[in-house]
């Protein structure tokens, strides 16, 4: 049987977790090549989040318009292929109208497919479980985020120019020091705020927030 790989890895994904894609496709091609699957793609998505549908990520699209009746597509987990168990279910169903198996290589701590009747139900189960764990994670986040505001504390990235200490905002001397070159620039020289995302290297929507704050002290 011929076989597609797919791979992917989010931008946090790819800083905090050890699922690399390099780890993802060996895995791929041993599981492939110890189970007499033949390898004709393997397509990778780097940096796309899950809450992504497959068919919206550049390396899904390609999956899906090149996959044949008859043909495997093989992962290393649910959650590499699938927002939520919703979509999970119904593009299974619609592979397997067309004779197409799904390959997991960890799904519970083995692997599976679900050209038999109990690996379905067992996928069943696991996408539920998926992604009820995955709400339990976002209400605890929210939850925690909520006490923290509750407690004063400021949350988000400071703005140019500070640094977060001890909950209170306080001045970072040398983008302080940006700051006032940037505003002797703009006034006495008259440039634009490309020209002087060019000449700092200052993201432009950085450099806006920074001009709407008069002197520099930040308003909150």
């Amino acid at each position: 049987m011929k076989a597609i790989g797919y791979a992917r890895v989010s931008t946090e994904e790819q800083a905090t977790e050890g699922l690399s894609l390099a780890a993802q496709q060996q895995r791929i091609r041993a599981y492939c090549k110890a189970h007499g699957l033949k390898l004709v793609g393997l397509e990778v998505d780097e940096g796309v989040s899950a809450s992504k549908p497959l068919a919206k990520r550049p390396a899904g699209a390609k999956l899906l318009g090149s996959l044949q009746s008859g043909q495997a597509v093989v992962a290393v987990k649910l959650d590499r292929l699938f927002r939520d168990a919703g979509d999970c279910l119904a593009t299974v169903k619609a592979w397997n109208e067309r004779d197409v198996a799904l390959h997991l290589l960890d799904l519970g701590g083995s692997a599976f497919n679900s050209a038999s009747a109990m690996g379905r139900f067992f996928m069943t189960i696991m996408a539920g479980s998926a992604e009820l764990e995955r709400n339990l994670v976002s209400e605890r986040t929210k939850t925690a985020l909520t006490y923290k505001r509750s407690q004063g504390e400021r949350l988000g990235a400071a703005p140019f120019g500070f640094r977060w200490s001890a909950g209170q905002l306080v001045k970072h001397e040398s983008e302080q020091a940006a700051i006032a070159s940037i505003k002797r620039d703009r006034k006495a020289r008259h440039l634009s705020v490309r020209e002087l995302a060019v000449k700092y290297a200052i993201p432009k929507s950085t450099l806006h927030a920074v001009l709407r704050r008069g002197n520099g002290v930040f308003k909150g």
